[in-house]
């Protein structure tokens, strides 16, 4: 079952070309002047260092051979055959054959000349100085799929978004170090299953010319499969491919890390979302309901007392949530995540969140300096 999936999706493979430097200096010749090519005093140095300019694809629209090298037909290439749906009956089946010109299957096994494909173009690109950036889904899915369980509209499409993403990872990922799970998701669901405008052209009859379809549950089920099919697919990279891939310079971290491999300090990031929330949800009442960070849980006493890291940690997010209620958001708490150490999920006790130490033996609190930085803080005049 899992190879009849990843050769279907991968006919199907979305590789967004991006570029930090690629030949930025390469004089391929112009037909206009310096006056007619103004940018306004925009230049590369105009932005950050390592700013990223690059231009995308997606499968579908450039490569062709939709019908050719073992590619199995797609959602949209049934969706697009209704004659006078598209203009002029225009289809995917040789576009601007990207699949030739850039210098995939039924079921039963890989497709591997649609492989073979991608590994020349990744190849290529990096040869030439392009990084590439992949895309696993843009849009579409194969026919076969749709015929089988329903598409999007079933859950049994989670596990085989994740086969298909675990092999582009597995077989790319030496060379691809900047994945996407999806293009505008919510596209596909609006779209595809509420007006019926893009394949597979579902919806409620009032909504649109589908002849199948109900658009007040069926987008929404889609877009909650296509939410479990990015965490899934996610979740495989993190948990098998991340550590060993994940080498590019955009890799670097957002901030430092705490013991959690999902936790770093972003203290900016906290203004970003308060901010966020006041602008987009109409200054709601906030009351934070927890942060913080841990230490490893094979720290011990007397270390572990002295967690001047936690303090900076917080002293540095406290400053962000000050300038927030400055700016005008209606923040009127904060939980410090957390009093104790404590069971922390599927970490167990190998991870330390609280202020207090707790000896997990003898269960004895002892105050780390943070709490005392906390009481410090808090002390009324």
């Amino acid at each position: 079952m899992a190879k009849e999936i990843l050769c279907f999706f991968l006919a199907l493979n979305i590789i967004a070309i991006s570029s930090s430097y690629a030949n930025a200096n390469d004089d391929v010749g112009s037909p206009f002047s310096d006056d007619e090519l103004d940018t306004g005093g925009l230049s590369r140095d105009s932005f950050p260092k390592g700013f990223i300019f690059g231009t995308a694809t997606s499968a579908y629209q450039v490569e062709g051979m939709a019908s050719k090298d073992g590619r199995g037909p797609s959602i949209w290439d049934i969706f697009i055959s209704q004659p006078g749906l598209e203009p002029k009956n225009a289809t995917g089946e040789v576009s601007v054959d990207q699949y030739h010109l850039y210098k995939v299957k039924g079921s039963g096994r890989i497709n591997w000349k649609g492989v073979a494909y991608y590994n020349r173009l990744i190849d290529y690109m990096l040869e030439k100085g392009i990084t590439p950036y992949a895309n696993l889904n843009h849009y579409d899915l194969p026919q076969a799929l749709q015929e089988r369980y329903g598409g999007w509209l079933s859950e049994k499409v989670v596990k085989d978004f994740a086969d298909y993403a675990e092999f582009c990872f597995k077989t790319f990922g030496d060379r691809v170090k900047n994945w996407f799970s999806f293009n505008e998701p919510r596209v596909v669901a609006a779209l595809g299953y509420d007006t019926g405008f893009f394949a597979p052209g579902r919806c409620s009859k009032e909504f649109g010319d589908c002849e199948e379809g109900d658009s007040s549950t069926e987008p929404y089920i889609v877009a909650h499969n296509l939410i479990k099919c990015h965490a899934a697919a996610s979740l495989r990279y993190r948990l098998k491919y991340q550590a060993e891939q994940q080498d590019d310079k955009n890799g670097v971290p957002i901030g430092p890390r705490a013991y959690s491999d999902w936790l770093y300090n972003v203290p900016w990031g906290l203004y970003k979302v308060v901010m966020y929330v006041k602008e987009r949800y109409g200054n709601p009442t906030i009351i934070l309901a927890e942060n913080g960070m841990d230490q490893p849980g094979s720290v011990t006493l007397p270390d572990v007392l002295i967690d001047t890291t936690r303090i900076e940690y917080y002293k540095s997010y406290l400053k962000e949530l000050k300038k927030t209620i400055e700016d005008g958001a209606n923040v009127i708490g904060y939980m410090a995540w957390s009093l104790l150490d404590n069971f922390e999920w599927r970490l167990g006790y190998t991870s330390r969140f609280g202020i207090t130490f707790v000896d997990f033996d003898t269960l004895k609190r002892y105050p780390k300096m943070s709490a005392h930085w906390f009481q410090k803080m808090l002390r009324r005049e």
